[in-house]
C-alpha cells in the first residue's frame, strides 16, 4: 500500500470536528500517513481558528490532537530530494507554493496526496499529477 501524505487541511477538519469520518480514519489508519514536520507548525499556527470553528476549549482540541498525531509520522523535509523538490515546484509554483513540501513529498514516497483544497487538487491535476488519496479509497494513477 502507498502511504497517504496528509495535508494540513485534513488535519484541521479532523481537529474541528473530532467525530467525523476523517478524524475516524486518521485515528484508526489502515495505511502508513506522513505529513512534512512543516503540517505540525501549520496547524499550531491555526490553533486559534480550530479552537473557534470547533468550539472545543484548548485542552480538548490539544487531546484530540495528541491522539491525531500519534497516527501520523511527521517526515523532515530537510531528506527530501532534490528532483522531488524541483518537479514539487513546477507543479505548485503558479497554483499554491505553499504546498510545495506536501507534494515534494508525495512525490519522494511515491505515496498519494489527501487534500482538502480543491484549488491544489484542480491545479495538479491539469498539470498531470493524479496521486491523490479520495477519502476512503484510493485513486491512483501515474504521479510525475
Amino acid at each position: 500500500m502507498k502511504p497517504i501524505i496528509v495535508d494540513t487541511n485534513i488535519v484541521f477538519s479532523a481537529l474541528v470536528n473530532k467525530n467525523s469520518p476523517i478524524a475516524s480514519f486518521l485515528l484508526e489508519p489502515q495505511q502508513a500517513l506522513i505529513m512534512p514536520k512543516f503540517g505540525f507548525v501549520e496547524l499550531f499556527k491555526h490553533k486559534e481558528k480550530i479552537c473557534k470553528i470547533s468550539k472545543h476549549s484548548h485542552d480538548e482540541i490539544l487531546e484530540v490532537l495528541y491522539e491525531l498525531i500519534r497516527h501520523i509520522d511527521f517526515f523532515d523535509e530537510n531528506t527530501i530530494s532534490v528532483d522531488a523538490l524541483q518537479k514539487s515546484w513546477e507543479l505548485v509554483k503558479d497554483v499554491d507554493p505553499k504546498d510545495m513540501l506536501f507534494v515534494a513529498l508525495t512525490i519522494e514516497m511515491n505515496g498519494l496526496l489527501w487534500t482538502g483544497d480543491t484549488k491544489l487538487r484542480l491545479g495538479l491535476e491539469t498539470k498531470g499529477f493524479n496521486a491523490f488519496f479520495d477519502g476512503f479509497y484510493a485513486k491512483s494513477t501515474d504521479s510525475p
